[in-house]
């Protein structure tokens, strides 16, 4: 009976550890399809100038390997929560600290993200920053979704 028990933690600790990892890909993943939306904006309707085109290139590509990395500190972080549960098989303090990790990683993709927008919005004009609010806000509801 004893090892019945052992072995139930054992699966009810993979799955609680696989779902942790399924949420955080999902979490990570979601603001691509929002950047896809406005960066489809910004290349296609705007209408840029070539100026505008080369700020906006160089803010993109400088989000990019901040996001690149933030996304993997949210895998590590995941990982580390998985062999938390793992070896606390409940929810200790040690699952505990993994999962504020997880949040303050989060946290900073989403404040990084938000600067990224605002940094791409500086370069706009008046009309263009108008069409870029509405596709942002209309991006950020869609998420909330």
């Amino acid at each position: 009976m004893t090892s019945r028990r052992l072995l139930l933690f054992g699966l009810v600790a993979f799955i609680a550890a696989l779902a942790g990892v399924l949420a955080g890909r999902l979490i990570v993943e979601t603001p691509r399809a929002s950047e896809t939306e406005l960066h489809s904006l910004l290349h296609s309707q705007l209408k840029l100038s070539p100026a505008q085109k080369v700020k906006l290139d160089r803010i993109e590509a400088k989000f990019a390997l901040r996001r690149d990395a933030l996304e993997l500190d949210m895998r590590a972080a995941n990982i580390r929560l998985a062999q938390a549960i793992e070896a606390e098989h409940g929810y200790g303090p040690r699952v505990t600290e993994a999962i504020d990790e997880t949040h303050r990683v989060m946290g900073e993709l989403q404040k990084e993200t938000l600067q990224h927008l605002f940094a791409m919005r500086v370069v706009l004009d008046r009309d263009q920053a108008a069409m870029f609010d509405k596709t942002v806000v209309k991006a950020l509801t869609a998420d909330a979704r």
